[in-house]
């Protein structure tokens, strides 16, 4: 079958789907907030957070936030922490490192990857030198690989303007999503476990391929690449080569991505309304990677819908993280 056959049966199975997941949304929520779940020490708040993830222990819990406030700009605390199973903040680093922090992933070994998605602005010298880049860290906070030039917007291979999310697949290679819409960029990057670059695709629009902020990534057991093209309110997956699979729009707009070892998919939304995108509502949408079906679905829980990170457990419990919200939740099946 050729290539445009093949896109037009992805379009119509992604059509058929649609109306499935909207009858799931109105379905009643299977899911209850566990309120203060978070605790953090006296004096710490939590700020504005899009990136959240699991431990590869399957329970404690890593958040890359900013600050206790918009951004991290002239900061002095720690931005990436650690919770442990009953939600006290056990580990924290980064002070002083990052303008705006964004993904976080955990690999294989244990090892922390974020995302800085915003560097100088030309007017608060204090962002000057930093941003735009990639980090590699060990569990104890070591920097272990450096990707980006710090504070330098580019579309190079050694260049990000406003990455959004890093994932690492089983083998080591390196996957980045890079661009936040408005002026940045529309690609998706892959680099050695080494950080050599190998390539990179995409860029800014509609088509299969193209994107308009490529905000998430997940991949599933079978080794497929999920890109969250937020503002084509779809679901990209591609094979780990950037060849085009297939596109999933029944899910929402994504601004958040996780598919656990059972290759459930989460999906986090805090931008779909009846304009943007009609149909379809704020909060987290759950169903399968395997075929698409969606499942389950959990209303936001902020009234400006503002959850933009989404991980689960190993034992199914969901985590949330909000950016304009300022807040972190967790929700167990009633």
């Amino acid at each position: 079958m050729s290539n445009a056959g093949r896109v037009r049966l992805a379009v119509a199975a992604g059509v058929a789907v649609i109306a499935l997941s909207q009858a799931v949304y109105s379905q009643h929520n299977s899911y209850q907030t566990i309120e203060n779940y978070f605790k953090l020490p006296e004096g710490r708040k939590i700020g504005s957070t899009a990136g959240i993830t699991v431990d590869r222990d399957g329970s404690s819990i890593w958040v890359f936030e900013r600050c206790g406030a918009q951004d991290c700009v002239g900061s002095s605390v720690a931005p990436i922490l650690k919770f442990d199973a009953s939600g006290n903040v056990v580990k924290s680093f980064g002070a002083g490192m990052f303008v705006r922090p964004h993904g976080i992933h955990v690999d294989r070994e244990g090892n922390i990857w974020v995302t800085d998605g915003e560097g100088a602005d030309g007017k608060d010298p204090r962002r000057n030198g930093k941003g735009h880049q990639v980090f590699k860290f060990s569990p104890d906070g070591k920097v272990l690989m450096t990707l980006g030039k710090a504070g330098v917007a580019g579309d190079g291979p050694d260049t990000f303007n406003q990455p959004s999310a890093v994932l690492i697949a089983p083998n080591g290679d390196i996957f980045i999503a890079d661009g936040h819409g408005g002026n940045s960029n529309a690609r998706v990057l892959k680099f050695t476990k080494d950080g050599k670059f190998i390539k990179a695709w995409g860029k800014k629009g509609t088509a299969s391929g193209e994107f308009d902020t490529p905000h998430a990534l997940a991949m599933d057991s079978r080794g497929r690449l999920f890109v969250g093209d937020r503002g084509n309110n779809r679901i990209q997956i591609f094979d780990q080569d950037g060849k085009f699979l297939e596109e999933w729009k029944q899910f929402g707009r994504p601004s958040g991505l996780f598919i656990d070892k059972n290759d459930n998919l989460y999906l986090s939304d805090h931008q779909s309304d009846a304009k943007t995108n009609p149909g379809f509502h704020k909060g987290i949408t759950i169903g399968s990677a395997k075929d698409g079906k969606v499942t389950a679905s959990i209303p936001d829980p902020d009234p400006q819908g503002s959850q933009e990170g989404v991980a689960a457990d190993a034992k199914g419990n969901l985590y949330g993280s909000l950016t304009g919200g300022m807040a972190l939740k967790k929700y167990t099946k009633k």
